[in-house]
Order: C-alpha cells, then sequence, then structure tokens
C-alpha cells in the first residue's frame, strides 16, 4: 500500500518511512505542504496520508482543507506536536480520519492506520435524504425540491446531525456537542436560532399555512408520508421555536420517526 509521508523534519520522515517498509508499506516522502496538495490531488492511487501540522510553507491544516475540498476519501492521519485539544478538534472538523499527537509509539501508528483503512473500505454514505430534501456530504450540497438551498457550513452541519437521528430525541446538550464541540455553553440559545435560521430557509417559498400544518402532524406519532421532509428537517425539531422565541425551558429536540432513511448511496 502506498503511503505519502508529509513530514518536513528529514530525520522523523526517515524514521517513519524505515518503520512502514519494515511492516510491508511503500512510504513516500513531500516536505512542503504544496507539494503534498500537489502530489495528492494530481497523483491519485496513495491508500493513506500521514500529515504534519508544522510545514515550512502552509501548515498541514491548510493542506487538509485544499485536500478535502477535492478529496473526501483517501484516509489522513495527522502526526503533529500540537496534541492539545483545539488543534485536535481543529483537524478533525476539517476531515482528518485521525490525530496522533508527537511522539508516539510506532505500534499504535500501525493500528490507527489499520483502523482508517478499514474504515476507507466499507461503503461510501454520501447522500441523506428525506422526503424532497437532499443533503450531499460529498459535495456539501443541500437541495429541497431539486433547487439548492444555501447554508452556512454550522447550518450543513446542524441539519446533517439531525438526518443522521431519525425518531430519536435529542437534549440540547447532544447536539451542541455534535455540532459545535466544547466551544458553547450547554445553557447556550444557539441551537435555538440555527434551527430558526434553518426553517427560514427550508421553509422559503412555502405558504406560512403549509409549515404550521407540517409542524403541528410532526408530533410523537410522526407524521403523515408528504411530510417527512419536514419531520426529519426542521418541522419535527420541536425545539420551541425560532430565534429568540418559543419556550426556552425545553430542554428535548424531536426528530419524527417517520423520517426517510438514510441512503448509503449504493
Amino acid at each position: 500500500m502506498r503511503v505519502l509521508i508529509v513530514e518536513d523534519e528529514a530525520r522523523v520522515a526517515s524514521f517513519i518511512a524505515r518503520g512502514l517498509e519494515d511492516s510491508g508499506y511503500v512510504p513516500e516522502v513531500v516536505g512542503t505542504g504544496a507539494g503534498a496538495v500537489d502530489r495528492i490531488l494530481g497523483e491519485p492511487g496513495f491508500d493513506i496520508v500521514l500529515l504534519d501540522v508544522g510545514l515550512p510553507d502552509k501548515d498541514g491544516f491548510a493542506v487538509l482543507a485544499d485536500v478535502r475540498t477535492v478529496d473526501q476519501t483517501t484516509p489522513i492521519i495527522m502526526l503533529t506536536a500540537r496534541g492539545d485539544v483545539p488543534s485536535r478538534v481543529q483537524g478533525l472538523d476539517l476531515g482528518a480520519d485521525d490525530y496522533l499527537p508527537k511522539p508516539f509509539d510506532f505500534d499504535e501508528l500501525l493500528a490507527r492506520m489499520r483502523a482508517a483503512l478499514r474504515q476507507a473500505r466499507q461503503p461510501a454514505s454520501f447522500l441523506l435524504e428525506a422526503g424532497d430534501l437532499a443533503l450531499d456530504l460529498k459535495t456539501r450540497r443541500a437541495t429541497r425540491g431539486g433547487s439548492s438551498v444555501d447554508l452556512t457550513s454550522r447550518e450543513f452541519a446542524l441539519l446533517e446531525f439531525f438526518l443522521r437521528h431519525p425518531g430519536q430525541v435529542l437534549s440540547r446538550s447532544q447536539v451542541l456537542n455534535g455540532v459545535w464541540g466544547y466551544d458553547f455553553d450547554p445553557g447556550s440559545n444557539v441551537v435555538d436560532v440555527y434551527v430558526g435560521y434553518l426553517r427560514t430557509k427550508l421553509d422559503r417559498g412555502r405558504s406560512p399555512r403549509s409549515s404550521r400544518r407540517y409542524e403541528e402532524e410532526a408530533t410523537a406519532f410522526g407524521p403523515a408520508p408528504e411530510t417527512r421532509v419536514e419531520a426529519a428537517a426542521h418541522a419535527a425539531l420541536r425545539s420551541g421555536g425560532r430565534p429568540g422565541g418559543g419556550r426556552r425551558g425545553g430542554r428535548h429536540l424531536r426528530v419524527a420517526r417517520a423520517a426517510a432513511p438514510v441512503s448509503d448511496g449504493r
């Protein structure tokens, strides 16, 4: 298996390369961020990438972001001395499959590589669907009824989180942890605010009466078949309302049980 090692320190790169060769891999080394992007995107065929953060021209986070705009499938493990929580979260949120702080045990690196490669071989699940709403995780595009819906990255992440949990009652803390991570106070109303943003965008071009009907039907019994999109995306997220409105004391969001199943892309 071909492994691209992105590391500017020759001694470290040589150590990793020798260990990989002894384990049956075919390592190749590049020492700059620009060179890494060119190799990964210009020479398809690497089975996995080991990416350092502290590169001389552009850091590993920028390299990762550039690569993930085109290639969402090649496993990438970040290897870096930056082991603090914010750096790990940043790398994982940008699309890294794993994050291993230096110094590390080589056997652990090999185990993490095997795990990432196993995950990469699983069938891809790029499309989440509910009724006439579709969320393409590969192109980061949301559509409803065939029309594109322009979402910010946070709105997209929130909608993805809901569509991945059909039929579940989610606490605000769960949503905060799943979408925002550790940065927000559990008492924040940011979830209500962004649910309101989603409702506004998904309701655009639809009558208020239609939206109210969807919300009324998206109760504990689930919605009627024709309203599944609202149930899965926003009307069934009975959070207490829109930005600044509704019941502030509520602690849970319901995602209707009748939401359409997630497509596995096959």
